[in-house]
């Protein structure tokens, strides 16, 4: 028999996160522990109400079938007991490091993945004026990859802030839904001109057909608008790149199963994150070998990471040790 544990965890951030949605100071996860003999296995979630979830209706999710974990439930009848989301997401990630740790073998070999190597991830920069955005850009201009995040009213000069303040770095900026189709024709040639390389989420949610109408001065990620596998018919000819997150997809299996069906679809794959600890980082790390964009910067974000995290060298991320997960 498993022994089930799922508790509710705050970290701080570090300072203020702002999307054009609101801001945090900090951020509330989901942890679950399924014991097996003296086998642990791990995962974490991070609920989003921008998707209808609250930490309490996450856990109540999760403890809801509790007697079926506890019995033995496995990875793909999970997928047919949940629905695509942030409780799925945990305890799919801790079967996944269950298994590795009864088994003495690392997660991408029992998923039959090539040895991970270390990533470059994108750094973001939150929503703000473009004078304190302008001082951001210059403490991280030596960081290979920038994301911004915008809002709306004020966004060309927020990009004009970050580019000037930040020459060299691969630049990507994320509208969070904010956008109008206005604000699309004013201001998407503007930023191909600032050598932003992807556009992330410009519409809101159920808006993406008026991207099948509009030009593409530089390439379009579907984020809010894109979930699991099953989401990705309806963003052909819509969108470049779709981004992977495991809260969204319901956890690891899932994830890889949509890499794969996207990449057969032709979009580009972004790996991203909700800010979160690397507990969370690390499965979705995995998803991120050979990601055109990886956004896995979640414990950077936190005031403090749990320990052990994963080996953040500047932007540089390396393989998770067995003590954190997989």
């Amino acid at each position: 028999m498993r022994r089930v544990t799922v508790r509710l965890e705050s970290w701080p951030v570090r300072g203020v996160f702002r999307i054009a949605r609101g801001s945090s100071k900090e951020i509330v996860v989901v942890v679950v522990e399924i014991r097996e003999g003296q086998a642990v296995g791990r995962g974490e979630c991070r609920p989003y109400a921008r998707y209808g979830e609250t930490p309490q209706e996450v856990m109540a999710t999760i403890e809801a079938i509790l007697p079926d974990l506890s019995a033995g439930l496995d990875r793909e009848a999970l997928r047919d007991r949940l629905a695509p989301g942030a409780a799925r997401n945990a305890l799919d990630c801790a079967l996944w490091d269950l298994a590795a740790k009864r088994a003495g073998q690392p997660v991408w070999k029992l998923a039959g993945l090539a040895p991970p190597r270390a990533l470059t991830t994108a750094y973001t920069l939150s929503v703000d004026s473009p004078a304190n955005l302008s001082e951001a850009a210059r403490t991280q201009a030596w960081r290979p990859l920038l994301k911004l995040k915008l809002a709306g009213e004020g966004d060309l000069d927020r990009v004009a802030a970050v580019r000037a303040n930040a020459p060299l770095a691969r630049l990507i900026v994320d509208a969070n839904e904010a956008w109008t189709r206005a604000d699309y024709e004013c201001l998407a040639p503007e930023l191909a001109r600032l050598d932003v390389e992807m556009l992330e989420q410009p519409f809101p949610a159920g808006a993406d057909g008026d991207l099948a109408t509009l030009p593409k001065p530089l390439p379009v990620c579907a984020d809010e608008s894109c979930h699991d596998a099953g989401s990705l018919n309806g963003l052909t000819g819509l969108y470049d790149v779709v981004n992977i997150k495991l809260d969204k997809t319901g956890g690891l299996t899932e994830a890889l199963r949509m890499k794969a069906l996207a990449q057969e679809h032709g979009f580009g794959v972004m790996v991203g994150c909700m800010v979160a600890t690397s507990l969370a980082m690390a499965p979705a790390f995995l998803v991120a070998q050979d990601a055109r964009y990886v956004d896995l910067d979640g414990p950077l974000l936190l005031a403090q990471d749990r320990q052990p995290g994963l080996r953040f060298e500047g932007s540089r991320i390396y393989p998770p040790e067995s003590a954190l997960w997989g």
